[in-house]
């Protein structure tokens, strides 16, 4: 058996893009909610039980209207996404014109729900927990595992890259089983970065520091590679249990990112077979026309043949799991006024240092740090933190920490998310 199976001024929703919130029926009507799953500074996720088939259960995310002020944009773009990836109503047994089928690894929108104080969001309940946390728990862990996680990953992501949807903040936290059994798939999660390619030109800074792309940084116009560079960085950790990139200068951190400076380091990689960097070079390669788009990557050696390796790394790669990412509710501020003088910096000088030597970028100029704590079933939206109302402060944070905080600049990106962790 395998081990795994912009800120905006205060729109309103607009049921142009989205389909209206249910106003008329109070979710009361169709579902019974019953335990707290998760809090954050806007919304609580809370476990449901349908009325009318009290064996099927969900996780309905409730926003607050009040708290949710000003950022209306950035849940209309998050439904809007989720609804291209969820089922739609079905007549006489089919697909409404227009509809798009789901994808088993994509976690699902069922429903929404409006009342004049808050919204409801009714999610696909996933139960199994994040991605590091289980290969930890496991005794046994091998390259071939590896191999199929990310595989899940790549058919998931080449899907919605399929449907015009480019994710933007791909990372471990992100990645969810869908229940504790040994076989269960894994679930991407999260789609508040998110954006649609016929939503207009992706150019602003935003994601997770460790895991994003060079573009993205270089302040260039991106688009589906950056996911792909996500990916890259999230196959390296699943082989060693450390990040690519770690310096806790984040401008020396940016720095690596942009150059594409990463290492085999030995002897974390001595037992790793070739196959397995060839494919990590090939993702995490600067050059975003010699970088594998997700087919490319699904089918390489490693993924689609059987070049990925049977040994047991498991004591290594989760020493150092457990070593580099443990959890922690980290809503301290983390010094968030440096890290944006760092970016600005950064911005100003890669439009000069990467890529073609265009014009100074000032997208990163009043540019927010959205620190942001992930678990299963809550939102991360929720543990936002924004840099003009933190007061800096002397705080220590661990290399999880320092990799996954949340970066946006307010043109477009908001710390959103819609999703049921």
């Amino acid at each position: 058996m395998p081990l795994f199976g912009k800120k905006d001024s205060g729109k309103k929703i607009k049921s142009k893009d989205i389909r209206e919130l249910n106003k008329t029926v109070p979710i009361e009507d169709k579902y019974i909610l019953h335990d707290t799953l998760g809090t954050g500074a806007f919304s609580e996720v809370r476990l449901a039980v349908s009325r009318e088939n009290p064996d099927q259960h969900y996780a309905v995310k409730i926003i607050d209207k009040k708290a949710l002020k000003g950022k209306e944009e950035s849940l209309e773009n998050e439904i809007r996404v989720l609804r291209r990836f969820s089922a739609n109503q079905q007549i006489d047994g089919e697909l409404e014109p227009g509809t798009r089928l789901t994808h088993p690894n994509i976690v699902q929108l069922y429903e929404t729900f409006e009342d004049k104080s808050k919204i409801y969001l009714v999610m696909e309940l996933v139960t199994g927990g994040e991605l590091f946390d289980r290969i930890v728990e496991k005794g046994s862990y091998t390259e071939k595992d590896a191999s199929d996680l990310i595989r899940q990953i790549l058919e998931a992501v080449a899907y919605m890259h399929k449907e015009g949807v480019v994710h933007r903040d791909l990372k471990p936290e992100n990645l969810l089983f869908y229940s504790p059994d040994d076989d269960a798939k894994i679930m991407i999660s999260d789609f508040g970065l998110s954006k649609t390619e016929d939503s207009g030109t992706m150019a602003t800074a935003c994601g997770t520091p460790g895991y994003v792309a060079p573009e993205v940084l270089a302040q260039k116009p991106y688009g589906k590679a950056v996911d792909v560079w996500s990916i890259g960085v999230i196959s390296y950790i699943l082989l060693c249990g450390y990040p690519p990139f770690y310096d806790e200068n984040d401008a020396n951190l940016f720095a690596q990112i942009l150059k594409g400076d990463f290492e085999f380091d030995s002897p974390y990689w001595d037992d790793i077979s070739e196959s397995a960097k060839d494919f990590i070079r090939h993702l995490m390669c600067v050059d975003v026309k010699k970088r594998y788009t997700c087919e490319q990557a699904l089918a390489h050696p490693w993924i689609s043949g059987n070049a990925a390796g049977n040994k047991n790394i498991h004591a290594t790669v989760s020493e150092q799991l457990k070593k580099n990412f443990a959890k922690s509710r980290w809503k301290q501020a983390y010094i968030a006024a440096t890290v944006i003088r760092q970016m600005q910096r950064m911005a100003l000088s890669s439009s000069n240092s990467y890529g073609e030597g265009g014009s100074k970028s000032n997208l990163l100029k009043d540019s927010k740090l959205n620190v942001a704590s992930d678990s299963s079933q809550r939102s991360d939206t929720d543990d936002s933190i924004h840099a003009e109302n933190i007061e800096t402060t002397k705080t220590t944070t661990s290399n999880a920490e320092t990799k996954n905080r949340r970066i946006s600049s307010p043109t477009s990106c908001l710390n959103g998310s819609g999703q049921a962790k």
